[in-house]
This record gives structure tokens, C-alpha cells and sequence, in this order.
């Protein structure tokens, strides 16, 4: 499949960001004070994550991407803002002396996760309400815009972003989370992944069972489509003209953290750049078939994806 022109894409992303942070180590014995192996930690790794890492991913596919999000007024905040800017993205990170940054450390031995540690708490309503208008007032300079809920807070005001985006005319995309997905009404595309759907419709027997209950949703949430995630089964999108369906592709999965944030960065370049929605979800399949097999949240490059032909 031929790569659309990415260079003219803009993103708009906005969401819950935090900071992926990774120990990396060796494990040789275990602790004489509890029955705990003890890493010894040999360097350490700052990357972005959540709707930080969407962005990333948006910039490495060659789009002009902007984020808006809260941080707080505290070291994780600094260091994410110093990566985002080294990736050449246009990040607004309102500060929230309040607020903790939110940091995933992970501390990592042989190539395996030994435990992850949260460190979160959720944004003021003032702060988020600044971002609201900021948001309003960028619209006209994107084509797309993201919307990555992670839970965290940070989209209080989802509803009222995506009324405003459709009607400036932009596409909204939005990475759902939680069970109440009426307030993604009206977005163009969702995309849940198999657990995050099943909190929604519950349990499905069979692929038909699958089909009438997300058909069903995606009209009541009136959605142009809806795009179901589903691992190793690849993925579907469903929308008014049926269902289309991609396998996975046939790579190695070594680390799926953040393959979520690939697809959906991926599917609003694409679209961004002309591509028809079936396509741009080929192309993000392929995207999430690269990181997958990388550790930890990573990005697929325009390169990576030329070269799978």
C-alpha cells in the first residue's frame, strides 16, 4: 500500500500524559529481607506516555503535532516537556501546583518487567478549564483532532471538545476508557480495545454477538465508526457500509504497552493526509505490528512502515 504525503498533516492532540519512566537491571539473588529479587540498577530511561506518547508517535510519522494537557509544577512535568520538545512537538503542559505528574516507573530485569510503580493524583478544575478555551482557539490550525482519555482527569471536558471540534469540522478520534461512553457522543471514530469494549456491551458468544452489539453502540453514540482493537485476532472497524477486518500481522510480540497510542496516532495521520478510513486502519495495523515488537512504549516510523511495503 502507498504511503500518503504526511508533511501537511496537524494533529491536535489532547489528553492525559504522564511520564514512562524505566529502571533497567540485573536480578542475581533475592533479598535476605523479604522474599523479593533484588534488581541492581544499571541506567535508567524517560520517555513519554499516554497522550504524550500519541504525540510522539503523531511527530514521528512526519505530522505537525500539537498537545495540550496538565502537569504538575514538579520534576516528571520538566523532564516530559524537555522530551516532547526534543521530538519537535508543539506541547501547551498547563502547570497545576497541585497536581503530581503522573509517572509509571517500571523497573525492568533480562527484558522482564519486575513491578510497576504509580505515582498520580487528579487535576483542579481551574487548570482544565484554561485548556478548554486554549483548545477552542487551535482547532482552525489542525486537520484531526485526538482525544486520549487515560482516566486521569484530564478530559473533564470531553463532551464539550468534541461538540466544538465537529463543528468547526474537524475529525475527532478519541481512545475511550472507562464504561461511560456516552460522553464520547458524536466523535468520529472511537477505539476500544476487546477489554475496554467488553466493560460497555459485555461479554460477546460469537463474532455475530460482536457485530450487533458495536453496530448498535456506534449508532446510539452516533459515530461515523467504531474501531475494536483486538490484539492478536488484528483488528476491526465497523461502521455504517459493514464491518472490515484486518489480521494481525505475523510479528513477534514482545511488549504491547502503548500499541493503543500507535493505532490512534497512526489512523489520524492517515486520515489527516487523505487517506480513506479503511486504509488509514491497514496502515495503523501495520504501525501496531512494529511496536509491539520493541520494549516498552515506543513509535512506529514512517521508515519502519515503507519498509513492510
Amino acid at each position: 500500500m502507498t504511503l500518503p504525503n504526511t508533511s501537511t498533516a496537524r494533529i491536535l492532540i489532547v489528553g492525559d500524559v504522564m511520564l514512562d519512566r524505566y529502571w533497567f537491571g540485573d536480578v542475581s539473588r533475592i533479598s535476605p529481607e523479604a522474599p523479593v529479587p533484588v534488581a541492581k540498577i544499571e541506567r535508567t530511561e524517560d520517555r513519554p506516555g499516554g497522550a504524550a506518547n500519541v504525540a510522539r508517535n503523531c511527530a514521528a510519522l512526519g505530522a505537525k503535532t500539537a498537545l495540550l494537557s496538565v502537569v504538575g509544577a514538579d520534576e516528571p512535568g520538566q523532564a516530559l516537556a524537555k522530551l516532547l520538545a526534543a521530538s519537535g512537538i508543539d506541547a501547551s503542559l498547563h502547570e497545576d501546583a497541585s497536581l503530581n505528574t503522573t509517572v509509571k516507573l517500571r523497573v525492568v530485569a533480562r527484558q522482564q518487567q519486575l513491578i510497576r510503580i504509580d505515582f498520580e493524583n487528579a487535576p483542579d478544575h481551574e487548570v482544565l478549564q484554561a485548556k478548554l478555551a486554549e483548545f477552542e482557539k487551535r482547532l482552525s490550525d489542525c486537520d484531526v483532532v485526538i482525544l486520549s482519555d487515560y482516566g486521569k482527569g484530564g478530559l473533564t471536558h470531553i463532551t464539550e471538545m468534541i461538540r466544538l471540534a465537529r463543528a468547526a469540522g474537524r475529525p475527532v478520534l478519541v481512545d475511550p476508557k472507562g464504561d461511560d461512553y456516552a460522553r464520547y457522543a458524536g466523535a468520529t471514530v472511537i477505539t476500544p480495545n476487546r477489554a475496554e469494549l467488553r466493560e460497555v456491551i459485555g461479554r460477546w458468544k460469537n463474532e455475530a454477538e460482536l457485530v450487533a452489539r458495536a453496530q448498535t453502540l456506534r449508532a446510539e453514540l452516533n459515530l461515523e465508526a467504531l474501531l475494536l482493537t483486538r490484539s492478536e485476532e488484528g483488528m476491526t472497524l465497523f461502521s455504517a457500509d459493514g464491518e472490515t477486518h484486518e489480521a494481525a500481522q505475523a510479528r513477534e510480540v514482545f511488549d504491547v504497552s502503548g500499541a493503543g497510542d500507535t493505532v490512534i496516532a497512526t489512523l489520524a495521520v492517515m486520515l489527516a493526509s487523505g487517506a480513506t478510513l479503511a486504509d488509514a486502519m491497514r496502515l495503523a495495523n501495520r504501525a501496531a505490528g512494529i511496536v509491539v515488537a520493541k520494549l516498552g512504549t515506543a513509535v512506529a516510523t514512517l521508515d519502519e512502515l515503507k519498509q513492510l511495503g
